[in-house]
């Protein structure tokens, strides 16, 4: 059936002039529509804006998995913000059943198997990490987000409405994701004694482009949940990348004085 508001549309001349009448009088211009189009400039940028995004979210967690489950690397990495991602990409998984968002299911149940082959990695190579006292610590937050996703799946069924249940779960996933941004940061800030091979760069450049496209997009549609929390997480991808990139450098500076220092007595 098509709609009222189309049927209702007053139909337009194909210039943007009246004919002139006989009379002489000039006749007025028609306005310009003001509306955007999809043939816009604008709108052309916000979608290309969002499918590069998009693209990124999908591929960013890779390098991390090839890095860690190919090569066993998992040094650096924090235990509590890759629960933190697995139990995040668990709820919006959750959230995009409830709302039918096709794209939203595929995307979260890709990145989601690639956060959890990086955790299950992480515990592998790291058995310290699986003991109770570690996991308390560590996956309390994923098992609150995990029964987050479950309690309002049984809310949906006991007759709740789906669209409430689905905004109020988008709303805490949001928050929750700001502050599982912090714990892989300051992880890596507070002990900068440790051991940071395991860490792709790769995956954090990537991470840095992802969080940067998202908050162009989220800006020029005018959504402030999806540019502040991806800006924030802009902000916490570069200065991860930056603490890589000195604790890359710096031991090929500080190297070559041991060399050098190794090499007089053997002179001798």
């Amino acid at each position: 059936m098509t709609p009222l508001a189309i049927l209702q549309r007053p139909a337009l001349p194909l210039t943007d002039e009246r004919p002139r009448p006989a009379c002489g009088w000039t006749a007025r211009r028609w306005p310009r529509p003001s509306q955007s189009t999809r043939t816009d400039p604008r709108s052309t940028m916000i979608a290309a804006l969002g499918s590069t995004a998009a693209a990124l979210s999908i591929t960013v967690v890779w390098p991390q998995v090839w890095l860690s489950c190919r090569h066993g690397r998992t040094l650096g990495l924090s235990p509590t913000g890759s629960w933190l991602a697995v139990g995040l990409n668990l709820c919006w998984l959750t959230f995009g059943l409830l709302v039918s968002d096709g794209p939203q299911i595929a995307t979260h149940a890709v990145v989601g198997a690639g956060n959890t082959a990086v955790l299950v990695a992480l515990l592998r190579t790291q058995p310290q990490l699986r003991t109770g006292q570690q996991l308390r610590r560590t996956a309390a937050g994923a098992a609150a987000l995990a029964a987050l996703a479950a309690g309002s799946v049984v809310a949906v069924v006991l007759g709740a409405a789906t669209a409430a249940v689905a905004a109020v779960l988008s709303a805490v996933v949001t928050l929750v994701g700001i502050v599982a941004a912090l714990p892989q940061l300051l992880g890596i800030l507070v002990d900068r004694t440790q051991d940071l091979s395991g860490m792709s760069p790769t995956r954090w450049y990537l991470g840095a482009a992802s969080c940067a496209s998202w908050t162009a997009y989220g800006w020029l549609l005018g959504q402030p949940t999806v540019w502040l929390s991806s800006g924030f997480g802009l902000v916490c991808a570069v200065a991860t990348c930056a603490v890589l990139w000195t604790r890359r450098t710096a031991p090929r500076t500080s190297a070559r004085p041991a060399v050098a220092a190794r090499a007089v007595p053997a002179a001798a």
